[in-house]
């Protein structure tokens, strides 16, 4: 079962970015103390494992039952993502695009760290090596990149606020283009149908 385990780590791993997201978490709660962020660390933590559960058990039935495909799930994805960066850059000085009670919903939670590239994963990883060690892996990759976002204070610390602001906006220009590549992504897998 460990090499199974190991298997399915990997791929999701890469899907679920935690390094690459590290720096869109910091600049989403850049502003919030410390008891806010643990809320929206363990609403992120929650809302990530339920998403990811669901989708494993019911992904391909629900998909199928609403005329869903993966294009059209990455397409989505996409365009939620592209307008948080929009919003990012524009608006520089609004202290909160979104209520701090949603934050480890959307975007967090979802499609941050369980995005359309986790929940594919899943769903091809669920075929090859089965339900637990994909579910095992899951709980893994979420849990590391709940560590890993728990200690960006001390990324901020050592960045300074200048370095924090200059990475924060780096990143929404990353994150719109990540959004774009999910888009056309998303749009290739629809024109090949």
């Amino acid at each position: 079962m460990f090499p199974k385990i190991l298997l399915a780590f990997i791929p999701i791993f890469v899907a679920v970015d935690a390094i690459g997201v590290l720096p869109i978490f910091i600049s989403l709660t850049r502003d919030l103390d410390k008891i806010s962020k643990k809320r929206i660390l363990t609403q992120s933590f929650f809302t990530a494992i339920l998403v990811a559960f669901v989708f494993i058990l019911i992904g391909k039935g629900l998909f199928a039952l609403l005329g869903i495909t993966v294009g059209d799930f990455m397409v989505a994805g996409g365009i939620v993502l592209f307008c948080i960066a929009i919003l990012d850059l524009l608006f520089p000085g609004k202290r909160r695009r979104m209520p701090i009670e949603e934050l480890g919903v959307v975007p967090l939670g979802m499609p941050l760290i369980v995005g359309p590239a986790v929940l594919t994963t899943c769903l091809i990883i669920v075929d090859q090596y089965g339900i637990i060690p994909t579910i095992i892996s899951v709980i893994v990759n979420i849990f590391f990149a709940i560590v890993l976002f728990y200690c960006s204070d001390r990324v901020t610390r050592v960045l300074g606020k200048s370095g924090a602001m200059a990475l924060s906006k780096i990143m929404a220009l990353l994150l719109a283009a990540i959004a774009v590549m999910m888009i056309r992504k998303g749009l290739t897998v629809l024109m090949s149908l």
